[in-house]
Parts: structure tokens; sequence; C-alpha cells
């Protein structure tokens, strides 16, 4: 089965679709990536039917979900948001469950007082062709931890093709709460995913992936989005590229986690 044809959930499930970098340079986050050994598209502009959104994106595409790298190039609201998210930290501010049912979420999210904001159908250009989904968004203020959203992938086989393909699967995303136990039961409530407590964190686990929610980390604001694991099948590799390419890479329970450098930001868990 083609990586595109994995990408749109059946009826009813949910997948962790993607996280994404709010980044002030592109190509110097999308270097850090090829230095890995990774895959990244062209910068390619997003639009909705009244224009543009005001950011581009690059992205590391996986066999599971994907990774962007988005960045605001104009004055439009959009972009401003993404500025004033930008300024807490640098990293990921972005994470997307994957639903097969836009309309539905949103339907859902209004009755669970999530008080979404209009639907979007978004749009952007690449050399295959148009690239259209479908996303919902929260209230900011309903998920502080980040930009939260649910998206569906109207047209997977235009951006999943598999010559920019990773053989890497978006496993886990980690957020850093304040309250565990109140933001776990907030979650739960928005993904419709029951949770279940693992040592000191709450996981969150989507019928592909999951969201783990943990205590604050040192070096990064709370609430946020601290990072998210890769499953792979020669993690050693990516360690060796990560050490060469100067990132701190420690062994955790059997895992590599990597600090990384300022222009993605966050941390890389692989194993």
């Amino acid at each position: 089965m083609k990586a595109a044809e994995r990408q749109r959930p059946p009826p009813g499930s949910l997948y962790v679709d993607h996280v994404s970098h709010f980044v002030a340079d592109l190509d110097a986050a999308a270097g850090v990536f090829e230095e890995l050994g990774f895959r990244v598209t062209p910068e390619s502009a997003q639009r909705t039917p009244e224009g543009p959104v005001g950011a581009s994106n690059r992205c590391v595409m996986l066999e599971e979900g994907y990774i962007e790298l988005l960045s605001p190039t104009h004055d439009t609201p959009v972009a401003s948001r993404i500025r004033a998210l930008m300024k807490r930290y640098d990293g990921v501010h972005l994470m997307c469950f994957g639903t097969p049912d836009a309309e539905g979420e949103h339907q859902r999210l209004a009755a669970h007082g999530f008080a979404p904001q209009p639907l979007v159908d978004l749009q952007r250009e690449t050399d295959a062709g148009t690239v259209r989904f479908k996303v919902v968004r929260p209230a900011p203020e309903k998920m502080p931890e980040g930009r939260i959203q649910f998206v569906e992938q109207v047209t997977p086989e235009v951006i999943w093709r598999e010559a920019d393909v990773n053989p890497f699967r978006l496993a886990e995303v980690f957020v850093a709460a304040r309250g565990l136990a109140r933001t776990a039961a907030r979650w739960a409530e928005f993904a419709a995913v029951l949770p279940s407590r693992f040592g000191k964190t709450v996981r969150l686990d989507a019928d592909r992936g999951a969201v783990v929610l943990g205590p604050p980390v040192a070096d990064l604001p709370a609430p946020g989005i601290v990072g998210y694991s890769l499953a792979c099948g020669h993690p050693e590799a990516l360690a060796a590229r990560c050490s060469a390419r100067g990132l701190e890479v420690r062994r955790v329970g059997g895992r590599h986690v990597a600090r990384l450098p300022a222009a993605l930001g966050g941390y890389l868990v692989f194993s």
C-alpha cells in the first residue's frame, strides 16, 4: 500500500496527522532536517478561497503523518497569530488530529463547548498539483497548549508522493501541562479519546499515534508542545547523524532524545 493510501482515517477513526514547527527561516529549518538525512518538500504558500493565508510551509513527509515547517510571510491575522506564538519559545506550536469528517468534528466541538472557528477550506500549490484540506480549530483559549486542531486530508495523493516520503512514522506528540488531571480531561473530551495513566504522564491513544501529556519541561514554557517521537527501522543511524550535526543525543528508557537547534526548536525522540 502506498503512503498516501494510509493517511485518511477510516470512518469513526482518529489519527495523529502532523505537527508544525513555527520557524523564522524555512530554508534554515529545512536544512537541519536535510543534514539529518530527511527529504524536505519545496516551499508552498497556503491559500483559502478568499486569498493568501500569509504563511508558507515546507514538509517532511512520513510513512504515517508528517512534520510541517511553517513560517509567516505577510501581515495577515493568521501570520500575526503565528508570530505571537513564536515569541513564547522556539519549537512546535501546532499538532493536528486527522479525521475523515471535518464537518462532524466541528459540530461535536461546538456541542462540547470548544467554540470552534468557522470550518476552513485550505489549499496550496505543489509541483504535483493542488493540495486541499479542511481544518477545524477551537477558540484559542479553549486549548492553550498551542494550535490544536483537526484536519481532513482531501487530496493525500498529492502531498504524500512516494519520492518525498521518508521511512519514519509520527508516533507521539509530547505536551507540557499545568494541572495534569484537568488538562487530560479537557484533551480527552476534545479528541473523544479515553485517557490512560502512564507513570507521571497521561496518554491519549488515537487509532494511529498518541498524545502524551506530562509535567512542564525545564527549558520550555508550559503549557506548550515539547516535541514528538518518530518510529523508524534504523534509530542508531539517525542518532549518529544527529551527533555528527552537533546535536546532543541522550538515551532515555531505550529511546534516543535529541534537542533540536534553535532553527527548529523542541525535542525529537526516536526509536
